[in-house]
């Protein structure tokens, strides 16, 4: 477990402005205290201050997880969201999209969500921003990107694209034996 290098920095808090913009301050100075991401066997996590530091009495081969697994760096070095920060990033969201009821299995089932399934989406979204998705009763379900922007969803094809899926909860069941 180590802090985050400025380049892994840069990647991790770029990914995160797509989807929170500057809601991210709010992530670290929250009124319980400190939090800090930090880096372990690729993952990052978001701990806080105490707990990070009880941790430092265990051994590097030993630990397994700290905190919430925000995502992981690839090969390449690129930062990937993992569906585990779903809840930080529907708290603090600036874009949302709604489903129909009819559309949320397919995108729990992986799918892009088209214009036939979109219930609402949040005015001044643009083409490529971050939304997180939710069902009508406001339950989220997941996040993905918009393949459209608010005022072209108006207007569309019926079986237009409108987000592009990136992760959702159903990948706990999807992946179950292979998430780690």
């Amino acid at each position: 477990m180590r802090p985050l290098t400025e380049e892994e920095a840069k990647g991790l808090f770029e990914k995160l402005a797509k989807y929170i913009g500057d809601n991210m301050k709010l992530l670290l100075e929250r009124s319980d205290g400190n939090y800090v991401f930090r880096y372990h066997k690729d993952k990052v996590y978001y701990v806080s201050e105490t707990i990070m530091k009880k941790a430092t009495n265990v051994g590097r081969k030993e630990l397994i997880s700290l905190g919430t697994m925000f995502g992981k760096f690839s090969k390449g070095g690129k930062f990937k969201l993992h569906i585990t920060a779903l809840d930080f990033l529907s708290s603090y969201a600036k874009q949302k999209v709604w489903l129909k009821p009819g559309a949320e299995q397919q995108f729990l089932y992986g799918n892009n969500v088209t214009k036939a399934g979109l219930g609402r989406i949040s005015a001044g979204t643009d083409k490529y921003d971050g939304v997180v998705v939710y069902n009508m009763s406001d339950l989220p379900l997941g996040f993905g990107v918009a393949a459209r922007s608010t005022n072209d969803c108006k207007t569309t094809d019926p079986n237009t694209i409108v987000v592009f899926h990136q992760a959702d909860v159903g990948e706990y069941v999807r992946a179950e034996s292979t998430m780690s």
